[in-house]
């Protein structure tokens, strides 16, 4: 079940991460240079170095989850006031994912394509 919300507590890891990583490596970064318990129920955020997959790590109930997205174009942004140890809250993760930034220009390049799929 897809349980992320906004009473969860976000870190974000600070260095580009290999996508090649799943459960064990992912959880080995969380425990040995993050200093946090991945079974916690905490929730770990990982980008690449090109900016354009990400992956959350989650322990639920019943076990870890491993969350993943890849974008067609453009790359994922970060929040602008990130603190120093990379705690996040729920809307800096959601407008993260979908590309939605806080300045007037509204969002990243990816979705612009959205905009003329709306129009047929």
């Amino acid at each position: 079940m897809f349980c992320l919300n906004e009473s969860l507590r976000y870190w974000l890891w600070s260095e580009p991460t290999d996508m090649r990583k799943s459960f064990h490596s992912l959880a080995g970064i969380v425990n040995n240079r993050m200093g946090q318990d991945p079974a916690g129920g905490d929730v770990f955020v990982f980008i690449n170095k090109s900016r354009n997959r990400i992956k959350l790590l989650h322990w639920e109930s019943g076990g870890m989850v491993l969350y993943s997205k890849m974008l067609e174009t453009g790359t994922f942004g970060r929040p602008a006031d990130l603190s120093s140890k990379g705690g996040m809250v729920w809307h800096e993760l959601v407008m993260m994912v979908e590309g939605i930034m806080e300045n007037p220009k509204g969002r990243r390049r990816r979705l612009e394509s959205l905009k003329t799929l709306r129009r047929r």
